[in-house]
């Protein structure tokens, strides 16, 4: 059993930390929403006071937050987890964030003997749930060699993707490929309705076809093909517009930083950009279909 401390309990992080209570680890979970602390403490989490009280006695601290600047407010400074934290306790950020921020808190972080990753995570929240995410990770091999154990109890999936920050730039990248799919895909689908093709038809020739994808056949934008998709349950969030355009600001800011040419990246920001102006970006990222076809 390893004490673990957990802060960050949001749709992804609640999930992740009951999963690490399942599997037997002493976790002390933190969240600044009470409802969020109460349910951690109904699977088994120990209801810490405080984030330090969170890290108190900790060997291991995970965090999931929400932006970069988040995680800077909790690691650095004299009232921050790296100051604070006990010798040898290794630390693991699984927020999506930006590189920068990654990489200056990990350097903190090495600079006080500490072992860190960044591990930002792939699968949405049933995933997170289910203990079956994807993980990709950025740091020394040492650290993600420790790591490893910890993150192999909230997913199935853990790829070392080298030096740290490399796990947000995996990330970033794959998101925005996904919503440049998403998009495409919502268009085909949009389009062969227009010529009379029904949805079930295009999916049953395409998903077997050159443009067979995973948002076509996993998560598939128009209702009734894949029956536990998003638009079969009036595109319910498993990962939001929203979340998707703040991974896709991620992505143009990195290649903007790179000087690197991204330009379908550009203009699937700027689709998912215009269903955060409707006040729709809290439906699921396949919705776009609805921006699409004109139902928005």
């Amino acid at each position: 059993m390893t004490t673990i401390g957990f802060i960050g309990l949001g749709n992804m992080g609640g999930g992740m930390a009951a999963n690490l209570a399942r599997a037997g680890h002493a976790v002390r979970a933190f969240d600044l929403s009470n409802g969020a602390l109460d349910k951690a403490g109904q699977v088994g989490c120990y209801k810490a006071s405080s984030m330090l009280d969170a890290v108190k006695g900790a060997e291991v601290v995970v965090t999931m937050l929400p932006a970069g600047q988040h995680v800077r407010g909790i690691y650095l400074g004299d009232a921050g987890i790296i100051e604070n934290a006990r010798d040898k306790t290794l630390l693991i950020d699984s927020s999506t964030i930006d590189i920068e921020s990654a990489r200056a808190v990990i350097a903190a972080a090495q600079a006080k003997g500490l072992d860190m990753v960044d591990a930002p995570v792939s699968g949405g929240v049933a995933a997170a749930a289910a203990g079956s995410l994807t993980f990709m990770v950025g740091g020394t091999k040492p650290a993600f060699a420790k790591a490893q154990p910890i993150l192999g109890q909230m997913g199935k999936n853990i790829f070392h993707a080298g030096a740290a920050g490399n796990g947000q730039v995996a990330k970033v990248c794959n998101n925005m490929l996904l919503g440049i799919h998403m998009i495409g895909t919502c268009e085909a689908f949009a389009l062969a309705e227009k010529l009379g093709l029904d949805a079930q038809t295009f999916y049953d020739i395409s998903s077997t076809a050159s443009g067979q994808n995973w948002s076509m056949t996993s998560y598939c934008p128009a209702p009734g093909p894949v029956p536990n998709a998003p638009s079969n349950n009036d595109y319910k969030a498993g990962f939001s517009a929203a979340m998707m355009l703040k991974d896709l600001r991620l992505a143009g800011d990195a290649a903007s930083a790179a000087k690197a040419a991204t330009p379908l990246g550009a203009q699937a920001e700027a689709l998912y950009a215009l269903m955060e102006a409707s006040g729709k970006d809290d439906l699921d990222f396949s919705g776009i279909i609805k921006l699409i076809n004109g139902t928005l």
